[in-house]
């Protein structure tokens, strides 16, 4: 049979591929490095953190999230060179958006962000300041802040560690 696309064709069809799959294996990188540091403490498994609705270690922890994977991206691109490695914070982003979404949907009542406005709901559910919004289980940062942010990390350190190509 006659091949149907020409060799212009046929090398797109297949770079786009190929760019696909190094997003999608360099997001899963970073969210494994990102479940790693999540087990890491669980191991740990230290009380004070886990009794506490302390702002100042969701923050600590937002900075872990980011840094790490931050560390990790650039090992990884460092000795694979990849573009699409820096542009996984889109993927980030876009769980921010629908989490958002869904959270801004929910209703309010007692213990549960009672009379917020929707900046003091995402604010209080992704990053728990000044206190938890008690929505979704006040498990925010877990579900959507500490993720995106393991994400874009991996994406800075990858685009840092990323070497420029020389045009002549």
């Amino acid at each position: 049979m006659p091949n149907l696309f020409s060799p212009e064709e046929e090398s797109t069809s297949s770079r786009l591929s190929r760019q696909v799959t190094s997003f999608f294996v360099h997001a899963v990188i970073a969210l494994l490095v990102w479940g790693a540091i999540i087990a890491i403490g669980y191991v740990m498994d230290p009380p004070s953190i886990q009794s506490s609705s302390d702002p100042f270690w969701h923050l600590i922890l937002l900075g872990i999230s980011l840094f790490v994977p931050l560390l990790a991206g650039s090992i990884v691109n460092r000795f694979q060179q990849n573009e699409m490695a820096g542009s996984i914070w889109l993927l980030g982003l876009i769980w921010v958006l629908i989490v958002s979404l869904w959270v801004l949907d929910m209703p309010t009542g007692p213990n549960q962000c009672y009379q917020c406005d929707a900046t003091e709901k995402l604010v209080r559910t992704f990053f728990s300041l000044p206190r938890p919004s008690g929505l979704i289980d006040n498990d925010g940062p877990f579900v959507c802040t500490w993720p995106a942010a393991a994400l874009l990390g991996y994406a800075i350190g990858a685009q840092m560690a990323l070497k420029k190509k020389n045009v002549d």
